[in-house]
Formats: C-alpha cells, structure tokens, sequence
C-alpha cells in the first residue's frame, strides 16, 4: 500500500463508490458468518464497515483477520461501494489487508462496551479511554474552545506571549507553590503568569495574551480542582478602568460559544448538549449586593468573607432564575484580592478594589482586575500584604520607568469546558489531570 491514509471515514463521498480507497484504523468489532465477515473499523473521524469475502482473500488472511482482538490496528485497501445495510451507506470490499498492530488481550477496558467504568479505571487508561467518541467529542470541543480565542484575540490586535514556567519567587505571593530544586537554588512552578503579563505592559506589547499553565499546591481534592490547570491569560493596557477588560472578555466569551455552536455540531449532539450563546451586555452584580442576596437566602456570610463553593452555587441558581447563566462579580473587598488589584480610588487602604470574577451557572469561570501600575503604591499593597517589596524588585523595576494603566484576566480552559458542557468532574477535560492523588500517566 502506497499510504495507510488516504481517506478519513466519514470523509467518504458518493463521488468515491465504486473507486479504490485505502483506510487504517482499529478493528472496533468483527462479525464471523460463514462466507462472510463484517469488520467495524474506528478512526477519530468515525467508523466503517469492511465487508470481507472469504472467497476474495486468502484463506489464511480471511481466518487471521475473524480471530483479530478487538483494538488491534489494520489497513484495508479495496473498492467502496454502496450499501443500504451498512451505518454509514457504504461499505469497503478489501483486496489487500495489511495487520500493522495486534492488540493484547483483555482489555484494560472495553471502548464501545455498555459496562459502566470508574473514573479512576478510565484516567489509568486514558490512552483507551480517548479511543470512545464521547471523550473524543470533549477534546475536540476543547480545541475548538483554544481555537476561537487565538482567533478573536490576534484579530483584535493580541500578540501571543510565552512565559518561563520556572520562577524564583511567587506570583501572587501565596504559599501555595510546587518547588523544584534548579542548580543550587531553589526554584517554583509558575501559578501564572501574571508578572510577566504585567511586565510586558512596559514594552510596548500593549495586548498580550498566552495559553498559560498554573502549577499550584493546594491540598484541595474536589471535581473543580487540579493542580495543574491551563488558561487563556491576557493583558491589556491604557485602559481606563476594569470596564474595558470585562468588555474584552464578555466578547472573547461570546466568541468561543459562538464559534463552538458554529463548529460542533456533531460533538454536541452526541453529548446531548445544547448551548446558548449569551448576550451582551453580561450581568454585573457588586460583591456587596451579592453578599446581600445570600444573607437573604440563609447564608451566613460577613463582609470580606470569600463566596465559598456552596454560596457560589446558590447565587448562580439566583441568577438562573433571572436569566443569567454569565454574570460579573465586581468590586470585591480590597483585602480579599492579589497585591497588584486597583483600589477602587487609587489609595493603599481603599474599601474595594477594581477587580471582578466571572461565573457561570455558579462556577468562577475568571478572576481579573484592573492592575496597579504607580510603582509606591504597588509598594504599599505588597507591604500590606505582608510581602517584602525587595522580593519582587525584577517585576517592580518594570514599573519604574513608565508603565501603562493595565488589566487583565486569566480564563480556565477546562472550567470553560466543563461548565460548557455540564460535565460533573474537572478531571474529564483535561488528557491527562494532576491533581493531589495523581501523578501518573
């Protein structure tokens, strides 16, 4: 065979029945009836059937290909023909068959079995668990998620960035940090990369954006976490309040539902999911009168308390009766929000800052702010956070020499997915998760 590939399954036309193709994939199931044999083959684009003619192949061939495991990969060229009886209206009649892999026996776990699998099952073989169309659908929504944001942010004057994932001190100040030992010094997993965002704001790059990795220690064990996370990170300058970000992002947002309703249909359909794509303006709801709706509804909860997951989920329910599955957060309690967020009025001890979450059904989707960007008062807020200024001198030097008013927000791709898609565990949109209990594969 002069190529393995040269026709996708489901790429099959009428215009090719009655022509000679070649397909490679894995042997989904096999169906022995005397004379005859139907092989389902799989590849990510779908499957079809192969109908084997005892009499066309060799012997020998025809016997080995009935007793193939299920899972072992071949390569069929032969004539496509039609076929009322055949899934997809047509069928392969081979004339050579070539066994390029046999799959052991059994199985970790079955591909298109009705036996229900444990996730733990699935994750230890993923690389079998991602052979199943429902998984499949997830990551190609995923990628058509990533897709759209390179699309809307490079039309809208974004130039992708790539930050080192190997720092000498915190982003964000916190404890929470993956250590790693670098030559004689010790050295830490990125959380983000929200200095370097905020440093490239004094180049002139005044919109940048990267699809960022966070690392980062919590000894959390939920369905919302992991510990290694990715985002679409962006920064923006010469904004003249948080109000320009969160009108970047409402957009990008609506983008992404857009172009995944436009784009996966099939995908969609085979999850039984349905999407809506929002409308602009999104709701924007204060801290305070977000504090003020769950005090109503029972929640005991203080000013300057963080919304926990429970009183998250009940506000998103509120919201949902209203009508609103996005809705802004907005100015939150100072304190209550990284070193580098605005205050409101541009003083160390203000009451609230410039910096707003976005939710989804009750599920913090984004967290952003409008940036500090006057060297003393960044000073002040990394003193008031009970960080050492001299700690962060490379990222202050930044500051020193004309920078920009700036914001910007980092937006979880598997948080995107998951509340897209109403998947109840993190761990399903991402390949291969990390997360407190797993390290491996």
């Amino acid at each position: 065979m002069e190529c393995y590939r040269t026709h996708y399954s489901t790429e099959v036309t009428t215009a090719q029945h009655g022509c000679e193709i070649t397909v490679a994939g894995w042997v989904q199931d096999i169906r022995e009836m005397g004379s005859i044999a139907f092989l389902i083959l799989r590849d990510r684009m779908g499957t079809l059937q192969v109908t084997m003619l005892k009499k066309k192949l060799d012997p020998e061939l025809f016997k080995k290909l009935c007793g193939l495991n299920r899972e072992s990969v071949i390569a069929v060229r032969g004539t496509c023909k039609p076929s009322d009886k055949a899934r997809n209206g047509y069928e392969v009649i081979p004339e050579e068959v070539e066994i390029l892999s046999e799959a052991g026996t059994p199985l970790p776990m079955g591909v298109v079995d009705k036996v229900g699998v444990d996730l733990d099952t699935r994750l230890d073989n993923r690389f079998i668990d991602l052979r199943k169309e429902e998984v499949q659908a997830i990551f190609k929504i995923r990628n058509r998620v990533i897709e759209a944001a390179h699309g809307y942010l490079r039309g809208n004057g974004f130039i992708e960035m790539h930050s080192p994932n190997i720092i000498g001190a915190s982003s964000e100040g916190g404890t929470d940090l993956f250590a790693v030992q670098y030559f004689e010094k010790q050295a830490f997993l990125s959380q983000s990369p929200q200095l370097y965002k905020q440093t490239m704001m004094a180049t002139g790059f005044d919109r940048v954006y990267e699809i960022a990795k966070y690392f980062r220690a919590e000894q959390h064990n939920t369905r919302r976490h992991l510990n290694e996370s990715t985002a679409i990170d962006l920064e923006m300058a010469f904004v003249r309040s948080e109000e320009d970000v969160m009108g970047t992002l409402e957009r990008l947002i609506r983008h992404i539902w857009d172009h995944v309703a436009d784009n996966c249909t099939d995908e969609l359909s085979l999850l039984g999911v349905s999407i809506t794509v929002p409308s602009l303006p999104m709701r924007r709801v204060t801290y305070d009168e977000a504090v003020e709706r769950l005090a109503k509804s029972g929640v005991d909860i203080k000013w300057g308390d963080d919304i926990g997951t429970e009183a998250e989920k009940l506000l998103g329910d509120l919201m949902q009766k209203e009508g609103c599955e996005f809705y802004f957060i907005t100015k939150y309690p100072l304190e209550a929000k990284p070193f580098y967020a605005m205050p409101e009025n541009g003083m160390a001890d203000d009451r609230y800052a410039r910096a707003f979450d976005l939710e989804l059904n009750g599920v913090e989707i984004t967290s952003g702010a409008q940036r500090i960007h006057d060297v003393k008062l960044l000073e002040e807020r990394i003193t008031a956070k009970g960080l050492k200024p001299s700690d962060f001198e490379g990222y202050l030097k930044a500051f020193r020499y004309g920078m920009p008013p700036h914001g910007g927000f980092g937006l979880g791709i598997e948080r995107i997915v998951m509340n897209m898609l109403g998947i109840q565990n993190i761990r399903e949109c991402t390949l291969f998760p990390r997360d407190r209990m797993r390290i491996s594969p």
